[in-house]
C-alpha cells in the first residue's frame, strides 16, 4: 500500500518561509517524478512544481517560480517544497503526489496522493 504524508504547514505572515516535508512508503519511489500541488478553497487543484526521479530537474509554476524549491531523498523516501516570500495568494492546502513515471504536470498523471497540510498566509 502506497502513503504518502505531509507535514510542516502552518500559519506564517506574508513575506515569510516554511518547508512542507512529504514521507513515502509503501514502496521505492526513486524510479518515479513526483510532484506538489495545492487547492485553495473554491479552487481546483494546480500544480506548484514537480521533480524528476533522480531530483536533477525540478519544474515550478510560474507562480511560484524563484520563491519555492522543490527537492528529494531518495535514500529517505522524502520530498521537500521550501517555500519563501510568501504571499497571501499562496494560502492552499499542498499536497505531495507519486507519478508512476515520468514528471507529469496534471492531476491525472498523478495515482498517489498524500492528505493535505494546510498553508495559511496572513497578509
Amino acid at each position: 500500500q502506497v502513503q504518502l504524508a505531509e507535514s510542516g504547514g502552518g500559519l506564517v505572515q506574508a513575506g515569510g518561509s516554511l518547508t512542507l516535508s512529504c514521507a513515502a512508503s509503501g514502496r521505492t519511489f526513486s524510479d518515479y517524478a513526483m510532484g506538489w500541488f495545492r487547492q485553495a478553497p473554491g479552487k481546483g487543484r494546480e500544480c506548484v512544481g514537480c521533480i524528476n526521479w533522480s531530483g536533477g530537474s525540478a519544474y515550478y509554476a510560474d507562480s511560484v517560480k524563484g520563491r519555492f524549491t522543490i527537492s528529494r531523498d531518495n535514500a529517505k523516501n522524502m520530498m521537500s517544497l521550501q517555500m519563501t516570500s510568501l504571499k497571501p495568494e499562496d494560502t492552499a492546502v499542498y499536497y505531495c503526489a507519486v507519478a508512476l513515471g515520468a514528471v507529469r504536470f496534471t492531476v491525472s498523471g498523478y495515482p498517489y496522493w498524500g492528505q493535505g497540510t494546510q498553508v495559511t498566509v496572513s497578509s
